[in-house]
């Protein structure tokens, strides 16, 4: 017992300085030892952090440039529609105005190709009834005088008949056949 009353305990012994000079090389092998490849560990670590964050950052740069491409692209594509639907509409009312001007063009040469039939066809009834006007004017000279009269010496005669006869009848037909044809 005496060895116990004897000692205390906050006054360091030999044991003391044993123990702490043995925490003093462990303290310095793990200094030399293993806290460099832990340091070095932590620093590659903390470096491939910061470059995934750059790496994000750089990818939501890119995503936003391609993202606002995308809407500039958008947009040229729904211009280009717009001038494409404004052209179509163009060439539409161009044929339509082309297919108007066609049928109206159409439309006055079957007018004027049937004006002009329907004078010859009037000229040639008119030309058809002088002569049978001549032959009768011929034959109602003959009853009158009561002999054969020579057609072909008053051939003259009978033209100039008819001649008035289709002058009457052009002037008169004219101003109302010309007005039939325009309606």
């Amino acid at each position: 017992m005496p060895i116990a009353d004897t000692s205390n305990f906050l006054i360091p012994n030999a044991t003391f300085f044993v123990e702490l000079f043995a925490f003093m090389i462990v303290l310095a092998v793990i200094g030399k030892v293993a806290l460099p490849p832990l340091n070095k560990a932590l620093k590659d670590r903390a470096e491939k952090i910061r470059a995934e964050i750059e790496a994000a950052d750089e990818a939501k740069a890119d995503a936003a440039a391609t993202d606002e491409e995308r809407h500039t692209a958008l947009e040229q594509a729904r211009q280009q529609a717009r001038e494409i639907v404004a052209q179509a509409n163009r060439t539409a009312d161009q044929l339509v105005a082309d297919g108007q001007a066609r049928g109206q063009a159409e439309y006055e040469r079957l007018l004027a190709s049937a004006q002009a039939e329907v004078t010859l066809a009037r000229q040639r009834a008119l030309e058809g009834a002088a002569a049978q006007l001549g032959e009768l004017v011929v034959d109602v000279v003959e009853r009158i005088i009561g002999r054969e009269v020579d057609s072909a010496a008053h051939r003259d005669l009978i033209e100039e008949a008819v001649a008035a006869l289709s002058e009457s009848n052009d002037t008169s037909g004219a101003g109302a056949g010309g007005g039939v044809a325009r309606s």
